[in-house]
């Protein structure tokens, strides 16, 4: 399925993780990211939905990741942890980016029974940013940071010392992080061409963004419920924008200040089709 002349032009293109082993015919590596691409080829049902999700989510994951200086290539790893959704890993890791608890808390994040910001679009993103900066700056080298958002930097240390290596391609690890770079790689590949691997979709298929205003309360909400009929919307809607809440009421005994967005009037029914330019157009490339 990849030629190693395609694989060269892929990676030497796009610096964000390191290309100096795709400068040779290392087997292994080729044969790893061709073993990525050939099971999220064939995972249709999946990847179509990562696909469509990408239209809205990724436009502020790339404001993000810039903003903080991380390579844009990186808005590709919260495809690979949770397929842009608020799941829950068996572990215990949560969110778009399967932020552990104790690594939320220690970035800042609050997390109890009634506010969990591991689900917090924003705010998760940036925890993830701060970690992957503070992990660029003990290993210069982004390949080994991915790997270590995915084993721990303990566990990558531990091998790093063991093997006597220093590039995650010349590691041999756990199967889960063995495969987790070139799994990243593999979903740039598939979905900056998702043509070329048989994913045809229109633009009218793809999932917009939801337009909101924001509002600040600093008080208890007793009935989120009520909350929200109060702004012309329900409870679900209302938890679809804000997963972060994870309760039907909000304590709120410190009287913290809160951001939560609400749905601009009309934007569930709305057709969204219809401002687009030829909806029945078919995407070329997911960088919209």
């Amino acid at each position: 399925m990849l030629s190693y002349v395609s694989l060269c032009q892929v990676i030497l293109l796009h610096q964000s993780f390191p290309a100096e082993l795709f400068r040779r015919q290392n087997f292994d590596v080729r044969e790893s990211l061709d073993k990525e691409i050939h099971k999220i080829t064939y995972w249709h049902s999946e990847t179509f939905l990562y696909l469509k999700r990408a239209h809205r989510y990724f436009p502020e994951i790339e404001k993000i990741l810039k903003k903080n200086g991380i390579p844009e290539d990186f808005k590709y790893l919260p495809v690979a942890e949770s397929g842009l959704s608020n799941t829950i890993s068996p572990a215990g890791a949560a969110g778009f980016w399967q932020i552990m608890k104790r690594t939320g808390q220690s970035y800042g994040l609050e997390i109890n029974k009634e506010v969990d910001e591991r689900y917090h679009f924003e705010k998760s993103a940036e925890t993830a940013c701060k970690y992957l900066k503070d992990a660029y700056k003990k290993y210069r080298n982004w390949a080994l940071v991915a790997a270590s958002y995915n084993t721990g930097q303990g566990n990558l240390d531990k091998q790093l010392k063991r093997q006597n290596a220093s590039s995650y391609y010349d590691l041999l690890l756990n199967i889960e992080t063995s495969r987790y770079v070139y799994r990243i790689i593999a979903f740039k590949i598939i979905m900056e061409n998702p043509q070329k691997y048989g994913f045809k979709f229109r633009k009218r298929d793809l999932y917009p963004e939801i337009p909101y205003k924001e509002i600040t309360i600093d008080t208890a909400v007793t009935d989120f419920s009520k909350f929200a009929e109060n702004f012309k919307t329900n409870y679900k809607i209302l938890k679809y924008l804000n997963p972060w809440l994870r309760d039907s009421f909000l304590t709120n005994k410190y009287n913290k200040k809160y951001t939560i967005k609400i749905p601009l009037e009309g934007s569930r029914n709305k057709n969204y089709t219809a401002d687009l330019q030829n909806p029945d157009s078919i995407i070329n490339t997911i960088n919209f």
